[in-house]
């Protein structure tokens, strides 16, 4: 299994092969076209983040010791980034997760390129990911 920085390098070595911010943000939404998608049953309520601009469903599932995402979006480039996110922590352990750094996110320079509503939503995003490891954690 391949470790979440490990992901997370792949992710800042892609991303600089790009040299503006364009190619970037094209790049982000081919990688939404890829994302494993969330079951229509569990587009709800309690899987909606909450902060973000556009509407993200996100939905985590324990596999042995190990936790799987779906996510969508109705926007095409908030599809692309819940898709880097969950590159980098589907199927991983909870306590990985939970230890894992972000710093891949200012990294690629994602951050500082959204507007502040979708920098908001990404925040959300990751804390959704993190509050799933907490919980399935806390059950192991």
């Amino acid at each position: 299994m391949t470790k979440i920085k490990d992901i997370q390098n792949e992710i800042v070595d892609e991303f600089s092969m790009f040299d503006d911010w364009m190619q970037r943000y094209e790049y982000i939404i081919e990688l939404g076209k890829n994302l494993p998608l969330i079951k229509e049953e569990f587009k709800t309520e309690n899987n909606l983040i909450k902060g973000c601009q556009s509407k993200v469903w996100l939905q985590g599932e324990q596999n042995e010791d190990k936790i799987v995402f779906t996510a969508d979006s109705d926007a095409i480039l908030t599809k692309g980034i819940i898709a880097i996110l969950i590159r980098a922590f589907s199927n991983q352990s909870a306590t990985d997760i939970i230890n894992a750094d972000m710093d891949f996110i200012d990294e690629i320079g994602l951050k500082e390129h959204l507007s502040p509503t979708r920098a908001n939503g990404l925040v959300s995003m990751i804390k959704n990911i993190k509050m799933y490891a907490l919980a399935f954690n806390s059950k192991n």
